[in-house]
């Protein structure tokens, strides 16, 4: 009887001795904790449109609540009276999960450029598609410019704004062998994300020669003279401009 009584004694004890923090549940609160972190920098920072498009942007505050209220519960269960090992899969699929944060957060704050440029498909290769209808009249715009490059109907209503004046804002891109006079003004259209990003390009004709170097952000004023498969500005006014705020256009 002495023996059981010892015995119902010592099980607390052994209980009490073996509660403890979880090892995997730290891990995942470390992965919650970073991503919670890198939504709160982005809405600080205001590099949320260096990533996502206008319609996308609200997953980042919302995210960052989401997030947020999950560690919290994670935090107040960290503890647990049974042993929960970390295995190296679990670590492994945990440290993957941190490593695009790590990423974000360790590169520099910049938009697409011409590196990208170079490497993306542009408006004439890819299925975009825009309405060739608001082209024909009103202001026309870098997207009218895209909706035109794939639409062989936008090209023609486009075609018959010829002259028009026209003020571009993007980045200076250059393909080998232009004049001094002439660069490729480009900007990105974006569905969602950076990652699903169409360049689209006008050729600005009559630029100070040498002036403006490549990713420098530039505002073209001129006439619009669409040619064959591209467009071309005859420029009256090109001048240096800051990166916009939101640097990427929506389709």
């Amino acid at each position: 009887m002495d023996r059981a009584l010892d015995t119902r004694l010592d099980r607390p004890a052994e209980r009490v001795h073996r509660a403890g923090l979880s090892p995997v549940r730290v891990a995942s609160a470390l992965a919650l904790a970073s991503w919670a972190g890198l939504f709160w920098f982005l809405i600080g920072s205001g590099r949320t449109s260096l990533y996502l498009s206008s319609r996308t942007d609200w997953v980042v505050p919302v995210g960052a609540i989401v997030l947020t209220a999950a560690l919290a519960g994670r935090l107040l269960s960290l503890r647990t009276a049974r042993p929960e090992a970390l295995t190296r899969r679990e670590a492994l699929a945990i440290g993957l999960t941190i490593l695009p944060v790590v990423t974000v957060l360790a590169l520099p704050p910049a938009s697409l450029g011409s590196f990208a440029a170079d490497r993306r498909s542009s408006l004439a290769s890819a299925g975009f598609s825009g309405d060739a209808g608001d082209i024909s009249s009103g202001e026309v715009t870098l997207v009218d410019v895209a909706s035109a490059l794939r639409s062989g109907e936008g090209m023609q209503q486009l075609t018959k704004r010829a002259g028009a004046e026209v003020g571009f804002v993007g980045f200076v891109t250059r393909d080998p062998g232009m004049p001094a006079d002439e660069f490729l003004l480009t900007r990105f259209l974006v569905s969602c994300c950076a990652a699903d990003a169409l360049s689209i390009q006008v050729r600005v004709v009559g630029a100070p020669p040498g002036r403006f170097e490549a990713d420098q952000w530039v505002r073209a004023e001129g006439l619009l003279y669409p040619l064959g498969g591209e467009v071309i500005v005859d420029a009256t006014l090109v001048e240096g401009v800051p990166r916009p705020d939101r640097p990427y256009l929506n389709s």
